[in-house]
Parts: C-alpha cells; structure tokens; sequence
C-alpha cells in the first residue's frame, strides 16, 4: 500500500480530476502537526469551479466516511486547515506497509519504475595532453552516478567518452617531449603515464614564456600531423598511448566505466557535408566573408559559424557530426552532455542547429551544466603546472584517512587499513562532490570531506557500519543465520515511540529522492537523502536500546534498522559508493 498513491486514487475517484494533477501539488507537511500528507485544493477547485475552502470541507467529510468503512483505518483522521486537506495516516497500517515493501523487495527497493528508453551520457572528454584534474573528476562523479540512477529506475544509459586527442593543444606536449625527452618513458623514469605526458605540456608553456616565437613551431607540427608527416604522426601516437594508458587506470580506480569511446583525431574531417547540404536547402547561409553560418538571432544566440569560408571546419561542425553518428550508432531517446558551465551558450547553439537541420533527436539533448571545483588555496591553472589532478587528490585523501583510522584504531592489519581507507577515501570525495548541487562552484577540502561527523560520505558509511555492527552481536548471540526466517512473525504494533514512525517516514521519502535524481539529473537528492536518514537514524539509535531491549521489542527494532540499511545501501550505491560493513 502506497498511502499518497491511495490519497491520489480516493481524490480522484471524488472529484474526476486527473491523478497526474493531483500527484502535481500532494506534499509531506515540515511540521508533522499539520499531518502526514497535505493535499492544497486550488487546482481542484478551479476544474469544480468552487471555492478551496468549500472543496476540502466536503472532501473531507467523503473520504473520512469511507475511511471509517475500512476494515484497516488507512487514516487516523483526515480534516482541513482552510483550503488544504490534511492527511494522518494509521502508523501501525503505514509502518506494517512500507517496511513490509521494502524488506521484500530488498535491493530492488523504488527500482525500474521507469521506461526502457536509451539515454546517452556524454563524459569526461579529457585532451590527451595532461592528466585528469578535478574538473574531469567531478565530470565523472556526476556522469557514472547519473548511469547509476537512471540504470537503477529501468532506464537503458550508455556513458560515451570524447577523446580531445588532436590540435595545437596536444602538439605542445608533444613539440617539448621532442626537445626535451631524450627518448625516456613513463617506465624508464616510474612516472603514471599520463602524469608523463602533461609534465611535457608543463614545460612547452614555460618554454613559451622565456620563447614565444616557438608558437610557429607547434603550427608548423599541426600541419605535419594534418599532413600525415610520418615522424610526428609516430610521434603522436606513442603520446596518445601513454595519456590514454593512464586515464584508463584512473577510469579503473574510480569504478567509472565507458561503453564507448569516439576520438576527435577521427572525426574532426567529418561534418562538412551535413553544413553544405544544409546551405543547399537554406537551413543555412554564407555570411560576408564567405563562412557558412547559422543565423540564431531570432533565438537570441547570434550568427555561429558553421564552416570558414576557406572550407575548413570549427569546432561546433564536429559536434554536430558526433551527435548524428551516436543517434546512428544507438538510436538514442535522449543525450546529456556533462560538460562545465562555461559551455552552456555552445550547447544552446548547438541543439538549436539540431532542430534546424530537423534532426529528430533535436529537442531530446540536454546539457547537463556544473560549476568548477577549487581548493582552499585557490583555482589551478594546468599550464603553470599547479592543477592538482585527480590520481594525486585521491592519494592525498586515501593517506590522510589512513592516519585517520591509525588514531581511532591501533589493532588493524596493514591488509585491513589499506582496504578500509581505500573504501572510505573513495566514499569522501565522492559523496562531498555529489552533494552539491550540480550548477554550483564549491571548495573541495579534503580534511572536511572525511570527517566522521556533519554532512559527509564517512557519516553515512559509519551509519551502515554500525547497524551491521548491531547485527553482527545480535546474530553470533543468537546464533541466528536467516535473518528474513527470523523477522517473518515481527510484530510491529510495538513500534510506538515517534521517533520510529518519524525514520520510517525518512524511508518512504526514498522513492521520491529517486524521482527526482532520475528526472532531473540531479544525484545531490540522493545525497541529501542519505544524509536525513543516517541523521534520523542516528537519533533513532542513541534513543532507543535494542538489543538491551524487551525480546519482541527489540525484534521489532532490529526489523526496522534492517530495513534503514537497506535503503543506505541502495542510495550509496547509487552514487557508486562501496559501503562498508566496519569502520
């Protein structure tokens, strides 16, 4: 029984107004003295064409009849403050339903209630000239948590990856290695071999400055590779191999997984005609120097060269060729691109072309937009050589909370420190930079991010952990190995105190949280969630014994935290957050 499903279905069937609008505007009350579920009848009463008032006096005098008919009170009561209608749900009937759900349904628990529509997700879109730096890591956070969610809710994503692995860009690195690299390797000097690559773009930028007529020779590269000159094409791949070599380790590392990846080095000549064919049907026109553009004005985005009118491409030119070849490749219902907000007007151009050119996937994309992350000390700068990338900030986090675990525990095995710090390290820099709002700059501060207490991923991790903790006494005291035998006869009428019927409200609210993450794109509700219900069961547990407490009353409560631990699992792995069953 879901009680705002029944709300929607008796308000319905009262009134003849459709459940999706009904659904639009039922909310949980902040205070729960104004009820469980408060139902605002304005929508309602503009379709009756009577005042809201009138309407929730006479709905509540309905639904309370049929109530009391009920062989099971779904409500304890049901009455009206002016126009809202406020719902008190029978606690007994409300914990018995949704603790029953969950148990049942266990890890499947708010899943596949979703369509089996194909949605792309476009992330991280390194340049294969440097390392992966924080921007990039909060990319993939966003991206693979985004997978987690919709792949969760029955959706079918796939995360497709551009490649950046050509242009003036990538020849720096490779134009200083040339001067400077004396044949060595990542192997010969025990360097990650992306770390390799990006020292070399280090050093050709500080070269610029002591040097800035070294910028025709980098032209001079471009050209050669363009030309398919041997030597700089030899030269290049061995580059690309080393960068490519070490993103995959920190993919690796992150548990952040690519279905398929498309290379800029092969599709940057791509594109050209989809923009002629366009002009020859008027979609497009050629502007005064003879460039093919795209006029936007009327959408308030300008003109947007399209093709030079030397013949040669743009940057936009391959995205629009990317996004028809990935519609060929996967027949997509939707795309979202993770890319930083400094980007929105290209993208805005960019699905405005899509519609032009009336491709049909042209109002299914959707830039999922996200602000920069800094450190306390400030904003990097990657050519200065201060970027503090992702492999570094994820060893810094992974040692400091190994120090961490040495002061709060001095009989752990290195085997044993080294897995929990992996885990927890893991779960502090993800759930620090998944609880922010996607468009918000923030300040990563690691010390903060792996405190055991506030808003961070070691609190919810150490919630877990500490119901397993109960259990695990519980179960080697019992001797009891089948916990779902054991509950099968729980009586929850002894579920009385109102702080068990407040945690097993935080539960319920789960589905919603789910909703809202899948639809919107946003894991920060998750996130959120998670927090509230640790919160609330951390108080839950500081208040209540349980296995101190009278047998059936603590079979009950056990019952309960059975059940909070499921959901924290679920909602962790959401984010792609391991939980951990000790602190």
């Amino acid at each position: 029984m879901n009680f705002k499903n029944l709300i929607i279905e008796l308000v319905h069937k009262e009134t003849g107004v459709s459940k999706d609008k009904i659904l639009s505007v039922i909310e949980i009350p902040p205070d729960s003295k104004l009820g469980d579920y408060a139902l605002p009848c304005f929508i309602i009463a503009k379709e009756l064409k009577k005042s809201p008032h009138n309407i929730a006096l006479e709905l509540k005098d309905k639904l309370t009849q049929i109530n009391i008919k009920e062989d099971h009170k779904h409500f304890e009561l049901i009455n009206n403050v002016g126009p809202y209608l406020n719902f008190y749900v029978n606690k007994e009937v409300y914990i018995k339903n949704i603790l029953h759900k969950i148990s049942t349904e266990k890890y499947t628990y708010c899943a596949g209630k979703y369509d089996k529509s194909i949605v792309l997700i476009e992330s991280p879109g390194p340049n294969t000239n440097k390392p992966l730096h924080l921007g990039h890591l909060r990319n993939m956070l966003l991206g693979q948590s985004i997978y987690n969610i919709l792949k969760f809710v029955g959706k079918s994503p796939y995360i497709v990856n551009v490649i950046n692995d050509r242009g003036v860009h990538i020849c720096k690195s490779m134009l200083a290695y040339q001067k400077f690299g004396l044949n060595d390797t990542p192997e010969i000097t025990h360097t990650k071999s992306d770390h390799f690559v990006g020292d070399y773009y280090v050093k050709y930028n500080q070269l610029e400055k002591d040097n800035p007529a070294i910028e025709h020779e980098v032209q001079d590269m471009l050209v050669k590779w363009e030309n398919n000159d041997s030597e700089v094409r030899a030269l290049w791949a061995k580059m690309n191999s080393w960068a490519l070599k070490g993103f995959r380790e920190t993919y690796s590392s992150l548990g952040f997984n690519i279905d398929k990846e498309y290379f800029e080095s092969e599709t940057y000549l791509h594109g050209k005609d989809i923009i002629v064919d366009g002009l020859n049907k008027e979609l497009f026109e050629r502007d005064d120097t003879g460039s093919i553009i795209a006029n936007l004005e009327s959408k308030n985005l300008g003109k947007k060269v399209l093709l030079r009118a030397n013949g040669t491409s743009v940057y936009i030119t391959q995205d629009i060729y990317m996004a028809k070849k990935r519609y060929e490749d996967y027949k997509f219902d939707e795309m979202v691109y993770v890319v930083g907000n400094e980007q929105e007007h290209h993208f805005k151009v960019l699905f405005e072309i899509f519609k032009k050119l009336n491709w049909n996937f042209g109002d299914k994309c959707y830039h999922f937009s996200y602000g920069m992350v800094e450190l306390p000390e400030g904003k990097m700068k990657s050519r200065e050589g201060n970027v503090i990338d992702t492999d570094n900030l994820l060893l810094e986090v992974k040692n400091m909370c190994i120090e961490e675990l040495r002061k709060r525990y001095d009989n752990l095995s290195d085997e044993e420190l080294h897995l929990r710090s992996d885990i927890i390290a893991l779960a502090a820099v993800r759930f620090f930079f998944l609880k922010f709002d996607p468009l918000k700059n923030f300040v990563y501060n690691p010390k903060e991010s792996l405190s055991f207490d506030g808003e961070t991923g070691p609190y919810i991790e150490y919630s877990y952990a500490r119901i397993n903790s109960v259990f695990k006494k519980f179960t080697e005291k019992e001797s009891i190995n089948n916990l779902d035998e054991y509950f099968k006869n729980v009586d929850i009428s002894l579920l009385k105190e109102s702080n068990e019927f407040e945690l097993v409200k935080i539960l319920d609210k789960f589905s919603n949280s789910v909703d809202d993450a899948a639809k919107n794109f946003k894991p920060s509700s998750v996130a959120h969630y998670l927090l509230e219900l640790s919160q609330k069961f951390n108080e839950f547990y500081h208040a209540n014994p349980i296995l101190t407490s009278e047998k059936n009353i603590m079979k009950s409560r056990l019952y309960l935290i059975y059940n909070v631990q499921i959901v924290l699992k679920i909602g962790l792995n959401l984010l792609n957050i391991q939980e951990i069953e000790e602190m």
